[in-house]
């Protein structure tokens, strides 16, 4: 980094599997707050784009900011005013400040980072390859086929991963497992939002533009999308 710069309506395994996902990530973020950390979030006008890398301008200060492909998608044009979750990284040769578009992300990405011989890169290269809900509906089916298409994750990495982020989510994850679409996807897609902490107002602003025969994990990573754009 340079400084030059509601009711539920889920029934089953699916309703306790967002509700144990809500947990796991609230305490993760918890525990997080409760840490030491520097330069948590940052909002400014956004200068520059070179992924993966972007330049934030906070109150005369340019902050160079690493950034997930997926965030790097919903970001708005240079010059209009931004905010991201951040990670600072400290390293003896170096500080990289990472950025992340949802806490949910940043809370996937410190889960990785904690992983023996998963480093930030890796880290950033998952979710670039893969959203949130994505990686949530991998660790589900541990599909190892669909980590190990990530630049950078063998096919040992991966089984290690997933194995990992199962225990670290929380031991409802399974009950994702043979989710497929279906004509009350939207339902499913809505609770998990409401689950995940959107308020009703800006679920049902996004909810009307999902398709109704479409995945959950599909429908939850549109959705997202568009409340990122807000």
């Amino acid at each position: 980094m340079l400084l030059f710069s509601g009711g539920q309506f889920f029934s089953g395994a699916r309703r306790n599997f967002f509700h144990s996902l809500f947990i796991a990530l609230q305490s993760v973020l918890r525990g997080e707050l409760s840490e030491d950390k520097m330069i948590g979030r940052i909002s400014g006008v956004l200068l520059q784009k070179a992924p993966p890398t972007i330049l934030v301008d906070c109150n005369g200060v340019g902050y160079e900011i690493d950034v997930s492909m997926g965030t790097f998608y919903n970001l708005p044009s240079p010059g209009e005013n931004v905010t991201l979750f951040t990670h600072l990284s400290v390293r003896e040769d170096a500080h990289t400040l990472y950025g992340f578009g949802s806490l949910e992300e940043r809370v996937l990405f410190r889960q990785l980072i904690r992983i023996s011989g998963i480093g930030a890169r890796t880290a950033l290269s998952l979710l670039s390859g893969m959203s949130v809900p994505d990686v949530i509906q991998a660790v589900a089916h541990q599909d190892t086929v669909r980590f190990s298409s990530i630049p950078g994750i063998g096919k040992k990495t991966a089984e290690r991963l997933l194995l990992e982020l199962k225990d670290r989510l929380g031991s409802h994850i399974d009950a994702i497992a043979g989710t497929t679409a279906s004509a009350d996807s939207r339902t499913d897609v809505l609770n998990a939002l409401l689950s995940l902490g959107y308020s009703s107002r800006e679920v049902n602003a996004v909810i009307k533009q999902i398709p109704p025969d479409i995945s959950v994990a599909d429908g939850i990573r549109l959705a997202l999308r568009a409340l990122l754009k807000g």
